[in-house]
């Protein structure tokens, strides 16, 4: 049975499986209601396709404001790219750039990039990006991070984190920083085994927990599948109830909607349902779902609730930012991309 488009969504974000909505899917996110939708690669071919999928993810909830999500961080994550949209830079390019060319050269890209970023998804309808990567690189970080950050001290990836940020904001597109609280440490891939991690509280607090507190008034985060042995022992940060009070939400001081990363990835354990309710249990706001395998999709719902009335108004304060924030006026892309690719160079005039 159909629900009233007055009903509180369901605290989760699905993906699909293809590049149209299937019948099923239709009918499975009419009775469900999800608060939004992610796309992948397997979603994009083309401009229009995007732009028709979006449509009916929307229309399925009947929410034209329905947040749809995108993994568009530039380098090896990009679900959009060749050639129907243009190849990106990673997030190390604008570390190396800071370092030949200095930090202010570096943001002003770094802002550009986000601006770019925006150019491509705005269009489609895609409201929410999840990027930028704030964690820190060390020497142990796994390739799964790897040149996805911004570099290897707090403080410079916090300045073109926020930089990206800012850019996204701009072109009407919201950011989701991540992922929280730190997963620069991690030395396994949390995609497939849990990452445990034995630095000190303190440790962490100067520094992988810095570049969060400083992107903290930001509208979105996503959380780490890591575990912080210092805080919580027995739970991933996206299920631990210990680290969510205590460090996003007491030390990071994030106060904004907060979604977890995909359920699906095998650092967690337990049925989809069990995740689901774990996260939620823990604190996190937002379920994230990305297979678009429906039986999978019908086992998470049973461990959903509603949207709490907080998340709700969160949600709602996010959108009008991005609304207000949004610059009007014609996007000159070539431009824009000319004018970072200088910067990158180091040419600044």
């Amino acid at each position: 049975m159909a629900l009233s488009p007055l009903k509180r969504p369901r605290a989760v974000i699905f993906g699909c499986a293809g590049l149209e909505l299937t019948p099923s899917e239709d009918r499975f996110f009419q009775t469900v209601n999800p608060v939004g939708f992610i796309l992948f690669k397997r979603n994009c071919q083309t401009p229009d396709q995007v732009r028709q999928l979006v449509a009916a993810l929307r229309a399925s909830v009947r929410r034209p404001d329905a947040p749809v999500l995108i993994d568009q961080e530039g380098g090896r994550v990009q679900r959009l790219g060749p050639p129907q949209w243009p190849a990106l830079p990673a997030g190390a390019v604008f570390a190396e750039c800071a370092a030949r060319h200095g930090m202010e050269t570096a943001t002003s890209a770094a802002r550009l990039h986000g601006r770019l970023l925006a150019a491509d998804l705005a269009p489609l309808g895609i409201t929410v990006d999840c990027a930028p990567v704030l964690d820190v690189l060390r020497p142990e970080t796994h390739d799964v991070i790897g040149d996805r950050a911004f570099g290897e001290t707090p403080e410079m990836v916090a300045r073109l984190g926020r930089a990206v940020g800012e850019g996204l904001l701009d072109g009407g597109v919201l950011p989701v920083i991540k992922h929280i609280p730190g997963h620069g440490r991690a030395s396994v891939d949390s995609h497939k085994e849990l990452p445990e991690i034995d630095a000190a509280t303190a440790e962490l607090a100067a520094s992988d927990f810095v570049p969060f507190q400083a992107l903290s008034d930001l509208p979105w985060a996503m959380t780490a599948h890591v575990v912080y042995r210092s805080i919580d022992a027995q739970a991933p940060a996206s299920t631990s109830r210990k680290v969510i009070r205590k460090i996003v939400r007491g030390v990071i001081g994030f106060g904004g909607l907060l979604i977890s990363d995909d359920i699906g990835m095998q650092a967690l354990s337990g049925s989809m349902e069990v995740r689901a309710r774990a996260c939620l249990a823990a604190g996190c706001d937002i379920v994230l779902h990305c297979s678009g395998d429906l039986a999978e999709m019908q086992e998470v719902n049973e461990g959903l609730k509603p949207l709490r009335q907080i998340a709700e108004s969160w949600l709602e304060k996010s959108d009008a930012l991005r609304l207000a924030r949004q610059l009007t006026g014609p996007v000159d892309v070539a431009a824009l991309c000319a004018e970072r690719d200088q910067l990158l160079a180091g040419a600044t005039s």
